[in-house]
């Protein structure tokens, strides 16, 4: 009975010791609950193809790659409007001596003869009209027009394709005749004759061409783009102004009657 005696006294002194306190939670719930959770976790599986979600299929069509290609073309223009930004006169010329080439190596194309080879040296002389002369004096003028008629209203409009077709177009005509003719070699009677032959038609086919183009580039584009869309007009203009700037040079010398 003694022996029994001690084994309550060490066990209540256990329990005085190490008391229990939570006994309507066993432990092994707790470990059960933190398993438990780990079941509703989605298979790697699943979970990797969820991370694949933002990037670009490799099996995409040619329809979901026209945003890449939306956004490229948005990136170019971005970066010819910074260079217009940055160097309004140097983009402008670079631009319009671009189209000058186009311009006239399709010029060549159509009026030449098949056996016949381009004319590099002319494609050279009108680039560097473009380079030099026409592009910086698109920059001038356009801002020129802008600064003496801020608004894009139909008055202001009219304006503006007025000055164009009375001072700008007529003096451009003249300086692209005399600059070409002087560059072949011309001098200064056959100029003169060479623009009172050509000048006249030239100028006639211009006003039933350009009043619309410069209708357009004045009233719905920015001053920024102006050159740009004046250009890109002006290049059916310059396939015809070449050809007319390659026509053989007016003979000056009288002729003699022959008895």
């Amino acid at each position: 009975m003694s022996a029994a005696f001690r084994r309550n006294a060490t066990l209540s002194r256990l329990l005085h010791r190490h008391p229990i306190t939570n006994l309507t939670r066993p432990p092994i719930l707790c470990n059960q609950t933190h398993h438990s959770k780990s079941y509703f976790r989605l298979p790697d599986f699943i979970r990797k193809t969820r991370a694949y979600d933002h990037y670009p299929s490799l099996f995409s069509t040619p329809f979901s790659s026209s945003s890449s290609t939306t956004s490229s073309k948005t990136g170019l223009v971005g970066l010819y409007l910074g260079l217009i930004k940055s160097r309004p006169v140097l983009t402008k010329s670079i631009t319009s001596a671009l189209i000058y080439i186009a311009a006239d190596l399709s010029s060549q194309t159509i009026a030449l003869p098949s056996s016949e080879p381009f004319d590099f040296v002319r494609t050279l002389r009108m680039a560097g009209y473009g380079m030099l002369i026409l592009g910086p004096s698109l920059h001038f003028w356009f801002n020129f027009m802008s600064k003496l008629f801020p608004k894009r209203d139909l008055v202001s409009t009219l304006k503006k394709m007025f000055m164009g077709q009375a001072l700008y177009g007529p003096t451009m005509t003249v300086v692209f005749f005399s600059v070409n003719a002087c560059l072949q070699g011309e001098n200064i009677a056959e100029i003169v004759a060479r623009l009172k032959r050509d000048l006249i038609p030239t100028m006639i086919n211009g006003v039933m061409y350009w009043p619309i183009c410069d209708f357009i580039t004045f009233r719905f584009i920015p001053v920024q783009l102006q050159p740009l869309v004046s250009n890109s007009f002006s290049y059916l203009w310059t396939v015809y102004m070449t050809y007319m700037a390659s026509l053989q040079k007016v003979s000056t010398t009288p002729s003699r009657l022959t008895q």
